[in-house]
């Protein structure tokens, strides 16, 4: 395996540490640690930490090193206020109703996350829900948009954790997925942007009642 290789793994499996709530919000990540856990160099750790933090869910301190970012209440609102604003005017730039290949992948990947979900599986549900907006929102004719969309997602990562404990919200975001799939099948737009928008707030509300920051 190549050191991007490596770096990409090490990412990886930080990222899913965090949203999965296994590293907390201003949790430090000592290079030292890293280094023994993964068994890799320094300088490909100090790669992947950059990596997390260009995502935005790590932060660097001075002195301290790289941490869990933790979000105030108001990032937080920011963030879901922006991410609202890009996946429902993404919603509403696809091509309805979806073409009989692009109905077929979302159903592919949703039937993972059923998968997922029914197995109580917290990361495999995380990954399957990120295939399946990725999959939806690759739809969207503006790739500029869906970029942002993108990196907005991503940095709410470390927020995520504290819905994917709820198995409530984890069953009705499933629900979510397979109604957005019929309106899009039927070329609903109404309801597919309405959809988009009612999907966001839970891991949001969730986050705000754990881990708030003052």
């Amino acid at each position: 395996m190549t050191e991007e290789r490596d770096a990409a793994a090490i990412v990886r499996q930080l990222e899913e540490d965090i949203v999965l709530g296994r590293i907390h919000p201003r949790e430090r990540l000592p290079e030292d640690t890293l280094m023994q856990r993964f068994g890799a160099k320094r300088h490909v750790i100090r790669r992947a930490l950059h990596e997390l933090a260009v995502i935005g869910v790590l932060e660097h301190v001075p002195n301290k090193g790289a941490q869990v970012r933790a979000f105030t209440e108001a990032e937080v609102r920011d963030l879901y206020d922006l991410r609202e604003l890009l996946e429902t005017t993404a919603a509403s730039l696809i091509s309805l109703p979806l073409a009989a290949n692009d109905l077929a992948r979302l159903y592919a990947v949703q039937r993972a996350h059923d998968a997922a979900s029914a197995a109580r599986d917290p990361a495999a549900i995380f990954r399957a829900n990120l295939a399946f907006h990725r999959t939806l929102f690759a739809l969207c004719p503006n790739a500029f948009l869906v970029e942002a969309l993108e990196a907005a997602s991503a940095r709410a990562h470390g927020i995520r954790f504290a819905s994917l404990r709820d198995p409530t919200a984890v069953e009705t975001a499933r629900q979510q997925h397979h109604a957005m799939i019929v309106a899009a099948e039927h070329g609903n737009r109404d309801d597919l942007v309405q959809l988009c928008r009612e999907h966001l707030p839970a891991s949001r509300a969730a986050y705000l009642a754990y881990a708030v920051t003052p």
